[in-house]
């Protein structure tokens, strides 16, 4: 993912009306690097994530029993190493492997972490009521999330880059017109294609040219773009949680990329707990 932006509200209940998570991500990948939509997994049955086919990981996924996590690179060109683990499998490893809690998973990572290119990771358990945030570019441990709206992009939580601080009031507002916005909303918001003055773009050790085509919230250029939207909100329910999620995506499953995207797929299902 190079995009998040969410609203965590770990007392949300029915009687507040509040959605535990909103959130909604764009993957922004190049266009050669083959992956599959969003799907229940065949080899962890109780993960749904789209899969990177070059790593073997994903950028962002649940589980059905209420686990979350998802994955934003961290910009830094001349810190690249070119045989560094691929990172989406921070992101799978948490789903589908022994039940942890966020905390713990992320600062085991973070005992590995210089192993890895740059990136953030995001964490969660929503049983537990518990979404944390690891960087391994930043000078701080892992931490759990205070409730309020934040985002991710290609540097630090919050890093108030113009397409986060615009995506982050955007979904601000949604939020205040309507405590539930639908899923669709919330992808269409997050596909806005505007650039950001050049006075305002972050200087990441890219020439101006690039700067300016990465500061939109959708990324298109011929080689590398926004792949994917995903939109997800968790609330509280009768028995536990319900989870909704959508994706719409460029790939109609067969590797065939058509632009924009607008291949989608639906899942819900409750949370026990």
């Amino acid at each position: 993912m190079c995009l998040i932006v969410f609203d965590w509200q770990p007392t949300a209940s029915r009687d507040n009306g509040r959605a535990l998570l909103t959130l909604s991500a764009n993957r922004d990948e190049f266009f050669r690097r083959d992956a599959d939509p969003m799907h229940w997994w065949h080899d962890a049955p109780g993960v749904l994530a789209g899969r990177d086919l070059t790593g073997g990981g994903t950028w962002l996924g649940v589980s059905r029993d209420g686990r979350f996590a998802a994955l934003t690179n961290y910009r830094a060109p001349s810190d690249m190493q070119p045989n560094a683990p691929t990172r989406g499998t921070l992101v799978s490893a948490f789903l589908a492997g022994e039940r942890v809690a966020p905390l713990d998973y992320l600062r085991g990572v973070a005992r590995e972490g210089h192993r890895y290119n740059g990136f953030n990771l995001l964490c969660g358990d929503f049983t537990r009521r518990e979404l944390g945030w690891y960087g391994n570019r930043a000078n701080a441990p892992p931490a759990l999330l205070d409730a309020g709206v934040h985002g991710l992009s290609n540097s630090l939580l919050n890093t108030p880059w113009p397409k986060l601080v615009a995506q982050r009031e955007a979904l601000c507002d949604l939020i205040h017109a309507d405590e539930r916005p639908s899923l669709d909303v919330l992808i269409d918001t997050l596909r806005d294609p505007r650039i950001a003055n050049d006075e305002h773009l972050p200087s990441t050790g890219i020439s101006i040219e690039r700067e300016r085509v990465l500061s939109a919230a959708f990324i298109e250029t011929a080689e590398y773009g926004t792949r994917s939207t995903t939109a997800l909100r968790v609330s509280p329910a009768a028995r536990g949680l319900a989870l909704e999620i959508k994706e719409r995506s460029d790939d109609d499953g067969s590797h065939r990329i058509v632009r924009p995207g607008a291949f989608e797929r639906a899942f819900g299902f409750g949370i026990e707990g």
